[in-house]
């Protein structure tokens, strides 16, 4: 975001008519409204939720909490970071609303957005060389909008899967998806709770329960191979000495594969002494969040050798945490149950450590498998548990069911759900040949779940601001991907992760967490300096690989 505001304001329009119209208010939203608005374009935001933050508007269950630290995990925008502090390293969803409520009155973004409101379909008129779309909003003015663009920043976790459980209706306690947690919040105090799931959110929120429920337990299908978070609380001073460093942290983004400020050690692990390569990983281990996962020797996630090295010292770790070995082992497998580091890894606090408690139960759903849901519980292979309360931390339909599940339909009428019922076909992880005009932020085929949200929004962000001011120097009003381009791109991301050991893991980076879904790696896994390199390289030769008119 540019730190200075523009005298220009935005070219006068009818209440349903834009040049641009963005949907999802999180990081790649907001962005781009502002950038487009500086450039003087009509652009208006719809937002399914009633407030700002996107996915920490959605994400309000106990314990929600950023994985990247705060440093990273902001907008780069000087006026904006000189004012924020932040309370812990990495902040929970309460600090994130925070941030985003400050960030909207710093640029007074509302004023352009309507909330609770979903989009439902959308239409490429060819004829006019604009798009069509109907939206649920309760505002008349907004049920039916006209765009001559339209930017999908849905992001990567917008659509919440519930796996088909027997009997789930008739469960007679509270029943909630971690992605759709009631905004009035939800008390674990003296309840009996049952999580299904350890992804990030069923770690995070069974972490939050162990503490005050009298009873928890966890049904576990596969082991999530977390990483210590090292949480710490900061205070003014510790603000100061994070924002003397800011500048060369941000900067740091565009070299490094993730968009943090820190990269792969260029050593291969077993080119290294055990000693120096233990050395290593302690050292990542103290640093806590993703280092040990994205600071390690640069082949740990393509060379099975080298990945057992870092898997057994993972094991090792958390077993020495655990006191009843069999939890131990299904917990930390004697054997990877996956190449580490091919899920992404959850943070951790105190998951580990509160299977040594008494109130804590362990399910092993790949010994014990889910029967039913009854009114009174989940029913096992090994029996009836009663709960209280059931969490179901069971994934979303990640990184392209944002766009799937609205009904979006290009020039020949085909949607873009059956487009790619049998694998993704985009142009640089931004637009899709047959939807003229229809670019994606933070979506399918761009580094998305490898890059932290705002490290792409303003990477991705100023690129697509670009075009679209360039398309509007040039006297042009339409841009398509051409199907060569994007099946090139298609063949790039498929050759990128042959090689690595990302398409052994059941993963939704490989679209395996949901039935039916083609199996194959939906981001970019190249890293952020050969991305960029990509698409300002196609920029500067006109946009090459889009046909533009």
């Amino acid at each position: 975001m540019s730190a200075v505001k523009s005298d220009q304001g935005p070219a006068s329009h009818s209440d349903n008519n834009f040049d641009v119209l963005i949907v999802g208010a999180g990081f790649s939203g907001l962005y781009l409204l502002d950038q487009l608005r500086e450039q003087g374009f009509n652009v208006h935001l719809v937002e399914a939720g009633g407030g700002v933050g996107g996915i920490w508007h959605w994400n309000c269950y106990p314990g929600a909490r950023v994985d990247t630290v705060c440093n990273i995990y902001q907008f780069s925008r000087e006026d904006l970071w000189r004012e924020w502090e932040w309370s812990e390293r990495f902040p929970g969803y309460a600090e994130m609303r925070e941030y985003f409520e400050f960030v909207d009155r710093k640029l007074d973004l509302s004023r352009d957005i309507t909330f609770d409101t979903r989009v439902r379909r959308a239409r490429f008129d060819e004829q006019a060389k604009a798009w069509t779309v109907e939206t649920d909003s309760a505002e008349s003015n907004m049920a039916n909008v006209k765009a001559n663009y339209l930017l999908i920043c849905t992001g990567f976790g917008s659509i919440p899967y519930t796996p088909p459980f027997d009997g789930l209706d008739s469960f007679n306690g509270e029943c909630h998806h971690t992605g759709l947690w009631p905004q009035s919040g939800l008390d674990f105090s003296g309840q009996r709770v049952g999580v299904i799931g350890t992804g990030a959110s069923g770690v995070q929120v069974a972490q939050e329960a162990s503490r005050v429920a009298s009873e928890l337990t966890v049904f576990q299908r596969t082991p999530n191979l977390c990483l210590p978070m090292q949480q710490q609380q900061l205070d003014t001073a510790a603000n100061e000495r994070m924002r003397s460093s800011y500048g060369e942290s941000f900067a740091r983004r565009a070299q490094c594969f993730a968009g943090s400020d820190f990269d792969f050690d260029p050593r291969s692990a077993l080119d290294v002494s055990p000693e120096e390569r233990n050395a290593l990983y302690e050292s990542l281990w103290e640093k806590g969040g993703f280092w040990f996962w994205l600071a390690t020797f640069s082949d740990v996630l393509s060379n099975e050798a080298a990945n057992r090295t870092a898997y057994d010292f993972w094991r090792d770790k958390v077993r020495a945490r655990i006191t009843d070995a069999s939890v131990a082992q299904i917990l930390a497998p004697t054997e990877p149950p996956h190449p580490f580091g091919t899920k992404r890894p959850s943070l951790e606090q105190w998951y580990y450590d509160m299977f040594n408690d008494d109130h804590v139960r362990l399910v092993d759903m790949k010994q014990s498998p889910i029967v039913k849901v009854t009114p009174r519980g989940v029913t096992t292979t090994d029996g009836e548990f009663e709960l209280d309360i059931l969490i179901l931390a069971t994934g979303y339909d990640a990184v392209t069911g944002g766009l799937t599940k609205i009904d979006i339909r290009g020039i020949d009428g085909t949607s873009i759900a059956d487009k790619w019922a049998n694998g993704v076909l985009t142009y640089q992880g931004l637009a899709s040949a047959g939807f003229p005009n229809l670019l994606f932020g933070y979506g399918p085929q761009s580094p998305s779940g490898f890059c932290n949200g705002p490290t792409s929004a303003e990477f991705q962000g100023d690129h697509i601001v670009e075009c679209l001011a360039y398309m509007r120097e040039q006297g042009l009003s339409r841009i398509e991907a051409t199907p060569e381009a994007e099946e090139a791109w298609r063949k790039e991301c498929m050759d990128l992760v042959e090689p690595t050991l990302f398409p052994q893991a059941d993963s939704w980076y490989m679209g395996a967490n949901i039935p039916g879904k083609q199996r194959e790696i939906l981001m970019y896994t190249g890293g952020i300096p050969m991305y960029m390199a990509t698409i300002g390289e196609s920029a500067a030769n006109g946009y090459a690989g889009y046909t533009l008119s």
